[in-house]
């Protein structure tokens, strides 16, 4: 196995990493208690807080660098 450890220890060491991220994510889930539901009238466009501002529509062309230009 790798760096010379015994399978046996590979495998408890790659267990109990796997454990430890589970109940990590699980402590982090319970904490923060994400909202899961799925409204059933969809958000008007800008109420969602999460919608990425840089997929709008730009009002004007983005700046190209002269070197661009150049090439």
């Amino acid at each position: 196995m790798p760096a010379g450890v015994p399978m046996s220890t590979y495998v408890k060491m790659l267990a109990a990493s796997l454990l430890a991220m589970c109940a990590g994510a699980e402590v982090v889930h319970r904490y923060y208690r994400p909202d899961l539901t799925i409204p059933e009238i969809p958000p008007k466009r800008g109420e969602l807080k999460t919608e990425l501002l840089g997929l709008k529509e730009r009002k004007h062309k983005p700046q190209v660098s002269r070197q661009e230009e150049l090439k």
